[in-house]
């Protein structure tokens, strides 16, 4: 989901990506006691790592096959006065991810953070048992997976001191995961799939290039969000803005026991807007604009920058005043940003493997495979291996996902038709493969999730002709108007099944379009809602062009950044709720004079 995050457990949010520090916990608790104590005794592997790799690299591979030759031993540990037999695992795998970055930001004028930062933490995986069963059977998922910060140095001998503390832990967490599994599964009844809990891939080896350092021109960047988020000084009804940038370097080095080898670095650069007022009613009101590149350098020119943050201050403005809408149900037209959102939550997520397996899950689509679940006009992929579309970079860009797989283009759905599943390598009945989806943030064990999912259509015409069919169809319908959506800020979809199969997505700036010629006019407090056969099917026609919205999908395996891809949408029936509108006043007391500020008043 998009996020601004806005449910609870077990739902999942899209948002526009917010700045967020990279805060790894150091781990605690004791050494697990037991025969996987025998890791601390073992001797150095004969299988000698790849003297090119870089040195954490080396040191992943060396630990990786010294505990793959000692873990689950009959070895007596010290103290003991007998062997006690344990299962050896089938497959180990090690995660690192390396990331440099530099953070900054500003609120009126002023700088309020600017810092560079470097981190190395470690996925450690244990699964126990067979790939048909295994620590990680139901529930139990997150068993495998034990986290630990890594030393930032190229101390091999550190490094792989670390790994072994995180394998030691994670062996225990399995062992006692294991017991529980066997146990549930004499007394539960049968499971409606009854799929493997690991599939079986091909091992990939391929070490890519490293990137360069990290070099930015931090005191060139300060001045620019400076100058940007200067702006709002000249608005007094926008009590809150940040203005950040963001860029990083991050290489994931991936290892595991089957005998895959993967070095994948990637770059990014974000830049984000944000302001925030609040109407008389006491309804907070907030734009967000957001730039991505692959670096800092290759971020729009500051003109460009500073009039789309003006048009931000003054939109807000003028939110403040438009009035709230009615609830309504009719047709609408969502531009392309919006109809990107509104296929990411209410399609993307319920095509996800993991969610047509499992007792919880609703399974919405789980029974349409080569069924018609869109109009015939309509089809979409996921294509992590896409950098950009039209010239705009896409956030849900990989070479390899985070179980070592390489990224595939899937087409999901073909004029209209359902194909298949977002699949990681926790298999689901027909689909027993991963294709290329094992995603996750580090800390958390991979899942099926979107990349780059892309809604293409074959009924297009010009937006002009598009706002002309709003206009028809709501006349049709009786309606005084029909609703235009023109930007979008979140959304969240529930997929479980102990709650409705629905979905809601927050617009931020809404048009209403008269049939009778008037102007439109903006309104506020909506949000649309639905459930998702009912909303897909209502798709009448489509814009001739596709517009991105790139962001952070928060689930449960985490935050990880996405690109939703499509064209503006006419859609027949949408209802629309009102949100929660507070009860906070605007800020009692007038802001500080401009003038006080260091700006003249009107921002001349």
């Amino acid at each position: 989901m998009l996020h601004s995050p806005l449910f609870s457990v077990r739902s999942f949010s899209l948002r526009t990506p917010l700045l967020t520090a990279l805060l790894v916990a150091a781990a605690s608790g004791a050494v697990a006691q037991g025969p996987s104590a025998a890791l601390a005794a073992g001797l150095p592997s004969a299988a000698a790592p790849v003297a090119s790799d870089p040195v954490v690299m080396q040191a992943m591979s060396t630990e990786l096959d010294r505990a793959m030759s000692m873990l689950g031993s009959e070895t007596p540990v010290a103290g003991s006065k007998s062997a006690v037999a344990q299962p050896k695992p089938y497959f180990v795998s090690y995660s690192v991810a390396d990331a440099e970055s530099v953070s900054i930001s500003a609120e009126y004028g002023a700088i309020m953070n600017s810092a560079a930062t470097h981190a190395r933490t470690a996925d450690v995986q244990v699964r126990l048992g067979s790939p048909e069963l295994d620590n990680t059977h139901g529930d139990h998922r997150t068993s495998a997976l034990t986290t630990m910060p890594l030393p930032l140095t190229d101390d091999r001998a550190a490094l792989e001191r670390t790994l072994w503390y995180a394998t030691n832990r994670g062996y225990g967490k399995a062992l006692d995961a294991l017991e529980k599994v066997k146990t549930e599964q004499q007394v539960r009844a049968k499971e409606e799939d009854a799929s493997a809990d690991f599939s079986k891939q091909k091992p990939q080896s391929e070490v890519l290039p490293s990137l360069p350092k990290l070099n930015v021109d931090k005191a060139a960047w300060e001045a620019r969000l400076r100058e940007i988020s200067g702006v709002f000084k000249a608005y007094p009804h926008i009590f809150y803005d940040t203005v950040a940038m963001q860029t990083s370097n991050e290489t994931d080095y991936y290892v595991s026991s089957e005998g895959a080898h993967v070095a994948a670095p990637n770059q990014v650069a974000r830049l984000i807007i944000v302001g925030r007022t609040r109407a008389e009613d006491g309804m907070d009101l907030f734009r967000i604009e957001t730039f991505e590149a692959d670096k800092a350098g290759n971020l729009p020119a500051q003109s460009e920058v500073m009039a789309k943050t003006v048009a931000l201050a003054k939109n807000l403005d003028e939110l403040r005043e438009a009035p709230i809408t009615e609830p309504y149900n009719g047709p609408a037209i969502l531009s392309g940003r919006a109809a990107a959102v509104f296929f990411h939550e209410v399609l993307g997520h319920r095509l996800e493997g993991q969610r047509q397996r499992g007792d919880e899950e609703g399974q919405t689509f789980t029974k349409l495979l080569n069924k018609p679940i869109l109009p015939d006009f309509l089809s979409v992929a996921d294509d992590p291996t896409l950098k950009e579309i039209n010239g705009q970079p896409l956030s849900g860009h990989y070479v390899f996902d985070d179980e070592g797989q390489p990224a595939q283009r899937v087409q999901l759905v073909d004029k209209g038709v359902l194909k298949t599943f977002l699949m990681s390598r926790l298999p689901v009945a027909s689909f027993a493969e991963s294709n290329g989806h094992g995603r996750a943030e580090t800390g958390k064990m991979p899942t099926g999730r979107q990349g780059n999912l892309v809604v293409s259509s074959t009924n297009t015409v010009s937006d002009a002709a598009l706002r002309e069919m709003l206009k028809a169809e709501a006349k049709k319908q009786g309606k005084a108007y029909g609703l235009y959506f023109e930007d979008i800020s979140s959304g969240f979809a529930v997929t479980t099944r102990r709650s409705p199969q629905a979905f809601q997505v927050i617009p931020l700036v809404v048009y209403r379009v008269y049939v009778d010629g008037r102007p439109d006019e903006l309104v506020r407090g909506v949000s649309i809602v639905g459930t998702p056969q009912a909303a897909l099917m209502s798709i009448m026609a489509t814009g001739d062009r596709q517009d991105v919205f790139n962001g952070e999908c928060g689930a449960e395996s985490g935050t990880i950044p996405v690109s939703a891809v499509a064209p503006a949408m006419l859609i027949r029936d949408i209802e629309t709720q009102k949100q929660a509108q507070g009860t906070a006043r605007p800020p009692i007391v007038e802001p500080p004079p401009v003038d006080a500020l260091g700006t003249k008043k009107g921002g001349e």
